[in-house]
């Protein structure tokens, strides 16, 4: 079986890093795919994970791809092997799951589909080596500690180039703890484009939030 890490173009995951965060949304209404997507763009932020969350996910996919070609599109809470044959075809750049299943690996590998898998473990991590993942998701990080977690876990990995995705409780305040550690590809920012502002087209809001995080990754990097 091909390894993950060939897959995983270091086109796509330059692009991750460079932006340093990934807005994760959830759309209800495809009508409001390109324009958050657009919104996005104008506050400095070029990479998405659309939720498979609602029966809308992958229209709102196709239409920003076809209408926002700048944003790298991605597909999250992909729970199925299934799921992951339709965000492929659908052209999505990229997978995540919250969790670890080999079923869904597999399939992401068959489909040379780049995917991230969500871990928590040290015997999860390991699992995702052993498929050639060394670009994964962390989730939830808050609950377990944030950084000090992270920093933990890490440790015995890091020789490998194994760097992590942090979702959950990662916000404005401490983002900056987040990305100015080497083992965070880009932090996971569900706050930057939050459900109800998005049904209720605040791209106001949705724009501060995004320039906010632009701001606090530019000033740690130039540390």
């Amino acid at each position: 079986m091909e390894s993950m890490e060939k897959i995983f173009s270091k086109e796509i995951l330059d692009r991750i890093e460079s932006s340093g965060i990934i807005a994760v949304l959830v759309v209800d209404d495809p009508n409001d795919a390109v324009p958050v997507a657009r919104t996005l763009l104008e506050g400095g932020v070029n990479v998405m994970e659309l939720a498979l969350r609602t029966e809308h996910s992958l229209e709102a996919l196709a239409r920003i791809l076809k209408e926002v070609p700048e944003m790298l599109a991605g597909v999250g809470t992909i729970l199925s092997p299934e799921q992951a044959k339709m965000a492929k075809e659908a052209g999505a750049a990229f997978g995540v799951s919250p969790g670890l299943q080999r079923s869904v690996l597999e399939k992401a590998i068959e489909l040379r589909f780049p995917f991230a898998p969500g871990l928590l473990t040290p015997s999860e991590i390991e699992l995702a080596l052993s498929y050639g993942c060394r670009n994964v998701k962390l989730f939830p990080a808050g609950p377990m500690g944030g950084m000090n977690y992270i920093k933990a876990i890490h440790a015995p990995y890091a020789h490998l180039g194994v760097r992590f995705i942090p979702l959950g409780g990662v916000n404005i305040d401490n983002l900056g703890s987040y990305v100015e550690h080497p083992s965070i590809l880009a932090a996971g920012g569900s706050w930057l484009a939050p459900r109800k502002a998005i049904q209720n087209k605040d791209w106001n809001t949705i724009r501060d939030n995004t320039r906010a995080a632009v701001e606090k990754i530019k000033a740690v990097r130039a540390k």
